[in-house]
């Protein structure tokens, strides 16, 4: 499937939603949160000084944003970004991204590691913060979770273990709770960062070492993959259909070089099957 280009000059776009008919996403090094309507036009909606990834939004239509160094969750109110939860006493390293379901309740993921100073990587944890703002350990021993979706019955979390090359799924309790933790599937060759959800159960996979966006089913069979130029490091379904997916690309990582390239772009390629669940 060949993509099509929808905005470029971004420094590294990360967490991206379809929320209201358009595109929302994290540009980290820019420390910016982006609207980009579907003529690629770009709307800052916050600034994030210690670096944004994660998004979603209250039932009550408030934004929510990870704040990634600080590791806190800022909510948009109509006078401006104030504290929604703290999560510097549970995450290990830096915040990154995460899934908000439909009652208000999210689940974050940390580096666990300093990944950037070249750390080995060792396992961390996956926070819940309730619909009220107040974080617990909603999982541990995980390598760098990353991307989550929840399913559409609300019954079941998925995250992307970047540094595990699997996703792991849970069964989500009325409670809150992760329980009968096991592998969804397992990913040899990739390394899963963001992921969307489908409505025939498959998952979009970003895996940005190996050039390419990878959708696959529980068991870990691969129907589709696209392949790009740069490194994918995150996807999300969206468009009019539901059926567009969006794939956030970038040459590297690396903060310095992200802030002085400007290189990241967001791809588009039409698929069969429309987005489901959250986020």
């Amino acid at each position: 499937m060949k993509t099509e280009l929808l905005t470029d000059g971004l420094c590294f776009g990360e967490g991206p939603r379809w929320h209201e008919g358009a595109l929302w996403l994290s540009d980290m090094h820019a420390h910016v949160v982006y609207r980009i309507d579907a003529q690629g036009h770009k709307t800052t909606m916050a600034e994030v000084p210690n670096r944004p990834s994660g998004l979603g939004w209250l039932p009550d239509g408030r934004l929510l944003i990870v704040s990634m160094i600080d590791k806190r969750i800022l909510v948009q109110n109509p006078d401006g970004l104030t504290l929604w939860s703290d999560l510097s006493e549970l995450a290990r390293y830096h915040c990154n991204d995460m899934v908000v379901d439909a009652e208000g309740q999210a689940w974050v993921g940390n580096f666990g590691f300093d990944l950037q100073g070249g750390a080995e990587p060792i396992p961390t944890e996956l926070i819940r913060v309730d619909a009220a703002g107040h974080p617990t350990i909603a999982a541990t021993d995980l390598l760098f979770p990353n991307g989550s979706v929840i399913t559409p019955d609300g019954k079941t979390l998925i995250v992307a273990e970047t540094f595990g090359a699997a996703l792991t799924a849970f069964d989500l309790s009325p409670q809150g709770t992760l329980e009968n933790r096991r592998i969804w599937a397992s990913l040899e060759g990739a390394v899963p960062d963001g992921i969307c959800l489908d409505a025939a159960g498959g998952i979009w996979v970003a895996s940005p070492t190996s050039h390419e966006c990878l959708r696959v089913i529980e068991g870990g069979q691969v129907t589709d993959r696209i392949t790009v130029e740069d490194q994918a490091f995150a996807c999300m379904l969206g468009g009019d259909d539901g059926r567009r997916l969006f794939i956030l690309t970038a040459p590297d990582g690396d903060p310095a070089n992200c802030a002085a390239a400007k290189a990241g772009k967001v791809l588009y390629v039409d698929v069969d099957v429309e987005g489901a669940g959250w986020p």
